[in-house]
């Protein structure tokens, strides 16, 4: 019996368990995959990223440093975005993004913290 690659239906040579018949019909097969196929989602994901970038621009002593929600603000943080909130046995939360996250303090102020 003969093999079709799935993406382009050519006949495959080669391998017995071969699945594609070059690497670019592999890679467009897994490309077209793995597209997040809604603007949602890139949208979600690029907040995250950015929202990542700007806490890791500040600069950390021993895993935290402190700042304000106007200087979070003017380097374009939105608050909305989140990957997890972490509530500590005494109940302070703390919001993250991935491994880097926030802690709201009083007059405005956020202690920036890194997840060991």
């Amino acid at each position: 019996m003969e093999k079709k690659c799935p993406e382009c239906n050519e006949k495959i040579i080669g391998r017995i368990d071969k699945k594609f018949c070059s690497d670019y019909c592999r890679n467009s097969h897994n490309n077209r995959l793995n597209k997040d196929s809604k603007n949602h989602i890139r949208n979600v994901n690029n907040r995250l990223r950015k929202n990542y970038r700007i806490l890791e621009s500040f600069s950390l002593t021993k895993g935290t440093t402190k700042t304000t929600r106007i200087k979070l603000l003017d380097k374009g943080f939105d608050f909305d975005y989140i990957t997890n909130i972490y509530t500590t046995q005494k109940g302070t939360i703390y919001y993250f993004v991935y491994d880097l996250g926030y802690l709201p303090l009083e007059n405005d102020f956020y202690m920036i913290v890194k997840r060991e």
